[in-house]
């Protein structure tokens, strides 16, 4: 680590300009935004649920079609941004699922709904890919972790102003569709700011000075130095134990957190009696407790790193951390009959499940810059894999048993199941593809 500093310190001797972390304050905001206008039926759906008269079944049903098209253009979009760039990705990925955000809003049946859901499921599938390809090209392998965090921060930021925003627009114009306009309309703006600030490489971006490209070519020729030839097949990654307990290893970690994000408002309606002005507070304070969470637990991982914590050492003790803590506190839940005391340990459980947002660092670490976006699509489509059942398994728990109780043993036993594969992930070895 001394001999990569050295060797960074030598490339310039100006003070680097900060654009990549500006980039990545950008990203943070978009990933928000995504996470708005997808939590933004599962705020609604009390309302949607009784003006369409649907039972929880098939609420479970509208809420997991999001992702079947999300989950199936993962791979797709991480492909796109590994051939074109991120930058046009990622603009055109904002501009188009905000307009089937807006588009929703003229929904008369739950069919119609379920299409622009489709719509926004796929629009907003390589926003991930995408961005762990920018985390690649603009972050050195000590900053990754919290460009990591900064990217997927979004996640939980997004569904705690998600939560209380189109609450509060719900209740300011007395209309849900009135809600879904302004946020798609919105997005729609943030697409073309992303398209005017984020650049492919450093050198294309006109703020960049010479010290910041230079410290950054510099990390990047030494990290080259030690990854192996990437010219075989992409299927070869599948040969390696690590692809594949980081594609499961996400796929539990989002069980928990899509449940919580679909599941949650109407379970502390239904469970607590929350009103929706106050499942908007309280949605806001648990997922706002995981952005704190994903910010703490990246800056931990980048500065032990920065100080010689092995990878294995660093990933394999914060995300086992993180694992044991989330199973421990949403194990609790199921059994506190005070509504103060559950928002407290779903508060809890987002704060530790969210130092898994590192996870984005690892398709890098694997594959290094030039395939990262596949592996990262690949791994967020075992992400949304979970997208895709959770909400449907938690809907016929309920329907079936009448409780919530089962749907909590149910994030327990996958917060077990992402402490074994990610303590199974190599994340010090480049595979040799």
């Amino acid at each position: 680590m001394t001999d990569q500093v050295s060797a960074i310190t030598a490339a310039g001797t100006a003070r680097p300009t900060g654009v990549r972390w500006t980039i990545f304050l950008l990203m943070l905001f978009l990933i928000s935004i995504n996470y708005i206008d997808r939590a933004s039926l599962s705020v609604a759906m009390p309302l949607i649920s009784k003006e369409f008269e649907i039972d929880p079944a098939m609420q479970g049903l509208i809420l997991s079609s999001f992702f079947w098209t999300y989950a199936l253009m993962q791979v797709p979009g991480g492909l796109l941004a590994d051939r074109y760039g991120p930058r046009i990705v990622i603009a055109s990925a904002t501009i188009f699922w905000g307009a089937f955000q807006a588009i929703a809003a003229v929904a008369t049946t739950w069919v119609v709904l379920m299409l622009t859901r489709l719509g926004l499921g796929a629009s907003e599938a390589p926003i991930y890919p995408a961005g762990g390809k920018l985390n690649a090209i603009w972050m050195t392998q000590t900053e990754r972790g919290r460009g990591a965090t900064l990217l997927d921060g979004g996640a939980p930021l997004g569904a705690a102003l998600g939560s209380i925003v189109i609450a509060w627009l719900i209740a300011a114009f007395n209309s849900w569709r009135v809600a879904f306009v302004i946020a798609g309309v919105g997005t729609m703006l943030c697409g073309l700011l992303a398209w005017y600030y984020i650049r492919n490489t450093p050198r294309q971006h006109p703020s960049v000075n010479e010290a910041e490209a230079r410290y950054l070519e510099a990390a990047h020729a030494l990290e080259d130095a030690a990854t192996p030839s990437s010219g075989g097949s992409f299927l070869g990654y599948f040969r390696f134990r690590s692809v594949w307990c980081m594609c499961l290893g996400w796929m539990f970690f989002n069980t928990t957190f899509y449940g919580l994000l679909t599941w949650m408002p109407t379970y502390l309606f239904k469970v607590h009696n929350f009103d929706i002005k106050v499942i908007g507070s309280a949605s806001f304070i648990i997922f706002f407790a995981g952005f704190v969470g994903e910010l703490v637990g990246g800056w931990i991982g980048d500065t032990w790193r920065s100080r010689g914590g092995a990878p294995n050492l660093v990933f394999r003790t914060l995300f086992g951390i993180a694992a044991l803590m989330t199973t421990v506190s949403i194990f609790s839940v199921a059994y506190v009959s005070d509504p103060t005391a559950a928002v407290a340990l779903l508060s809890a459980t987002l704060f530790f499940l969210r130092w898994c947002g590192m996870y984005w660092a690892i398709p890098s670490a694997l594959a290094g810059r030039d395939r990262s976006g596949f592996l990262g699509g690949c791994m967020n489509l075992g992400g949304n894999i979970a997208g895709i059942t959770s909400p449907l398994i938690v809907g016929l728990i309920v329907q079936v048993t009448g409780s919530y109780f089962l749907a909590l043993m149910y994030f327990a036993a996958a917060g077990i199941a992402l402490l074994i594969c990610s303590t199974l992930i190599d994340y010090s070895r480049k595979l040799p593809v």
